[in-house]
């Protein structure tokens, strides 16, 4: 996991590595040999669509560099790692002008890496980050995953404020080796480490951010965990999905399970209006203008900020109904 104050020591080094990858193209993107312009071509590997997040970032990203007038080239990874290694070695071998992509997994990146490196194709990630040296990578546009796991366990504190007796917490994972489920993890137990030892997770297991996984993963907690009266989702679409169980096995979420959750997408809003979700602590999706952004100053040869941070907000379900009609996701 990529710490801040490595990001921050290594952010020097890492931008003039990036515009110097920039600046080796035998031709600028943003000019061709006959005086004229030439479209800047991103090729943009996705984890997959598991989720009504994903469904969002994706459509942010295209339609995003549609309004910038930059060539997209998307691939689809399917939840699969070898198939973003794939699609990236790809479009090298297309000699695209940038390479970005939201990696399924942390670990397991520097071969291809250095291959684009190699080639003199700047990269950008997005939403998530790698183990690899940042000597490899330019730029990161993405929020702080840890960060908002603090904030779920504050988001909390808030719904369990005035409450009495045993805090038992179910947790449902992100997908395992992803840096969103390790360090949201990471960022939640901090918090309860430090101000709360009567908190306690008596379950906790993957559901791989889908509202099936977080489904049955929940219905087995409930059997397995019947004194559960707190949930904590890595994401919405899991917490939606645990919803089901907790309906099914006689429970109220919301009231009999408190449930807290990070994304802040359309239903999980819907749900947290209708009181079965407590508290949501936003992850914003849209990064696509952002990362066109990024793409072009980039390839200008300007120096990017090592982490393009989001702007994001927490809501509680008194929130909800007032906040649904605008959410764009």
């Amino acid at each position: 996991m990529i710490s801040r104050r490595a990001l921050l020591s290594g952010a020097v080094a890492a931008a003039a590595a990036g515009t110097l990858a920039a600046c080796g193209k035998k031709e600028s993107p943003s000019s061709s040999s006959s005086g004229g312009t030439k479209q800047i071509t991103l090729g943009f590997s996705q984890v997959g669509s598991e989720s009504g997040w994903r469904s969002a970032n994706t459509s942010s990203v295209k339609d995003a560099a549609a309004a910038a007038g930059i060539n997209l080239k998307f691939s689809d990874a399917q939840q699969k790692q070898e198939n973003q290694i794939q699609a990236i070695r790809d479009y090298i071998a297309q000699k695209v002008d940038v390479i970005s992509f939201s990696p399924v997994v942390s670990s397991g990146w520097d071969t291809v890496l250095k291959e684009a490196q190699a080639a003199k194709i700047p990269v950008i990630l997005t939403d998530r980050q790698v183990d690899s040296s940042q000597d490899l990578w330019v730029s990161l546009v993405g929020s702080d995953f840890e960060i908002e796991g603090e904030r779920a366990a504050h988001l909390l504190e808030k719904v369990l404020q005035g409450a009495t007796g045993a805090v038992n917490i179910a947790v449902l994972e992100g997908t395992t080796g992803s840096a969103p489920a390790t360090q949201r993890a990471a960022g939640f137990k901090k918090v309860m480490d430090a101000s709360h030892p009567d908190w306690k997770i008596v379950a906790s297991q993957t559901g791989d951010f889908t509202r099936d996984g977080g489904k049955q993963v929940m219905a087995a907690f409930l059997t397995s965990h019947p004194e559960i009266n707190v949930l904590f989702a890595h994401n919405d679409d899991m917490a939606l999905g645990a919803i089901q169980s907790i309906q099914a096995a006689g429970k109220k979420p919301g009231t009999d399970i408190k449930i807290v959750s990070i994304d802040g997408v359309h239903d999980g809003f819907v749900a947290m209006a209708a009181g079965q979700i407590n508290a949501i602590a936003e992850c914003n999706p849209l990064l696509g203008p952002q990362l066109m952004d990024a793409v072009k100053k980039v390839l200008a040869g300007q120096t990017l900020e090592k982490w393009i941070k989001t702007q994001e907000a927490d809501f509680v379900a008194a929130d909800a109904a007032a906040a649904l009609p605008n959410r764009k996701y």
